[in-house]
């Protein structure tokens, strides 16, 4: 649960000469991938939330998929979404600010229950995460008597409140075989359960979610770009089709193909995931050339640096969970951080 927030669009900062000074070393890591021209609308943003997480004793979580300004200029924390739960814990910071989507929020409060979250708009969902109800988990519980249930991390506290075990991208194969079963429900992305059905031979059972980013990728695109870039190395998340995953030479969570990225340094790179990680990547790499297709998560966008800052200065939108399905959804994160 989150606390509303109506008519909520706060006002953008002044440009500001002195700002653009004081944040020049944040410039300087992104110059590639942020116009000079867009540059004086971020500094006094930038300038501002600095020292308000000093104030607040704040730290800012950013996921892969925002945009650079936020990702290389305010965030201290970066990665996917349980890696932004997991390294809050180590850090001596009272209030945890989410750049993500609400469910990260929830899962940054269930493991840090005694930190101040705030995201800073409420209304950042997420297709994959809506997809589901508890009362679904209940009823395949009832159709599948005594199977397990498995949920990607991308569920609401609600939900994983109803299951056994969480699991990430990365490690959904192995939290699937460690429950020694021959069945098991996976929820809710319907691609990532036929990646890991491919890849296990416990029978999995699936749910029909899916990111409605992801989704969208097609193989015949995947081919088009090579024909265009004959040397072209693609890497492809498994929320993507089945048939964009044959077409890829790697597949993995953001974190991997990231690491993938960094390790092998191709020429020419075509990321098959939301657009904003190849220009956080891209700054950092500024050697390797990124194909980039148009595949925005609108609901990633909702997150800006005016929200970001109305978050520290007003300590709100403020994450709020029952305690009761706290308690229980926390259980099945545990259990995950126990195998891996």
């Amino acid at each position: 649960m989150m606390t509303a927030l109506t008519g909520f669009d706060p006002a953008p900062l002044p440009c500001s000469r002195e700002a653009e000074a004081r944040t020049a070393d944040v410039y300087a890591r992104i110059k590639d991938v942020i116009p000079a021209m867009e540059w004086p609308l971020h500094a006094p943003e930038i300038d501002a939330i600095r020292d308000l997480k000093r104030a607040r004793n704040a730290v800012v979580l950013a996921h892969n998929y925002q945009t650079p300004e936020i990702f290389h200029g305010v965030a201290d924390i970066r990665g996917d979404s349980l890696a932004l739960a997991r390294q809050a814990v180590e850090s001596d910071a009272e209030v945890l600010v989410v750049a993500g989507v609400h469910f990260m929020a929830e899962t940054a409060k269930l493991v840090n229950p005694d930190r101040t979250v705030l995201i800073p708009d409420p209304h950042a969902g997420c297709s994959l995460a809506e997809s589901i109800t508890p009362e679904d988990v209940v009823a395949l519980r009832a159709a599948h008597p005594g199977v397990p249930v498995v949920t990607y991390v991308n569920t609401s506290a609600a939900v994983k409140a109803e299951c056994d075990i969480c699991c990430t991208s990365g490690n959904a194969v192995r939290i699937v075989e460690s429950l020694g079963v021959p069945r098991v429900i996976f929820i809710p992305d319907m691609f990532l359960a036929k990646h890991v059905a491919r890849n296990t031979d416990v029978e999995i059972i699936p749910w029909h979610g899916a990111c409605e980013v992801h989704e969208r990728f097609t193989g015949d695109e995947i081919r088009t770009f090579r024909s265009r870039f004959p040397s072209l190395s693609v890497v492809a998340h498994p929320e993507c089709p089945p048939d964009v995953l044959d077409a890829a030479d790697h597949v993995g969570s953001t974190a991997q193909m990231i690491d993938y990225v960094r390790r092998e340094r191709p020429e020419r790179v075509f990321l098959v995931t939301e657009c904003s990680m190849s220009d956080n990547v891209a700054a950092e790499l500024p050697e390797v050339t990124f194909v980039k297709p148009c595949a925005l998560c609108p609901h990633m966008k909702r997150i800006t640096l005016p929200r970001i800052r109305h978050a520290l200065e007003t300590l709100s939108p403020r994450v709020e969970l029952d305690p009761e399905i706290a308690l229980r959804a926390r259980a099945p994160v545990e259990r995950m951080l126990a195998v891996t």
